[in-house]
């Protein structure tokens, strides 16, 4: 476990917390009453600002109910907060119901914090990849090489 250290950027706002004891996430909160129409995007403030240690990432990830029972996802899951990162934790919720608006109200969870280690990564430029392994369906002839098929080709 790490320490996350958390400013209120407002006193009414919550600090992000797990539902349940072992959750993955930090269930973030709205700290200001809006209605998202039908189709439309909104950026939710939820009043506070994180501290992701080095060598960790942040995502803002969508909560199961909102999506499952309002249609309510995040345009741009997962959202990404960088370590060096201080400004207020926004959320940019998406209504894709097509008939009902959808109310937000201070203290409602809106999203999850999922705070996670990370390997820096450097670029190399190269020539060629490294060949798939002969236990892939590309290689053993079961289906294109993965790059070849794009989105979806893995199938169902």
């Amino acid at each position: 476990m790490i320490d996350v250290p958390v400013r209120r950027l407002r006193p009414d706002a919550h600090l992000p917390q797990q539902a349940y004891e072992g959750d993955a996430g930090l269930d973030l909160s709205a700290c200001e009453a809006l209605t998202i129409e039908p189709g439309q995007r909104a950026v939710v403030p939820t009043g506070v600002a994180v501290e992701i240690p080095e060598g960790y990432a942040g995502f803002v990830q969508p909560r199961s109910g909102l999506a499952s029972r309002h249609g309510i996802g995040i345009v741009n899951a997962p959202g990404l907060i960088d370590s060096g990162y201080r400004g207020e934790v926004r959320v940019l919720l998406l209504n894709t119901d097509r008939a009902c608006p959808f109310q937000v109200d201070p203290g409602d969870r809106i999203a999850q914090l999922l705070v996670t280690r990370i390997a820096a990564a450097e670029p190399v430029a190269a020539v060629d990849l490294v060949e798939l392994t002969a236990s892939t369906p590309a290689a053993t002839g079961e289906g294109p090489a993965r790059g070849e098929g794009g989105f979806g080709s893995s199938g169902r």
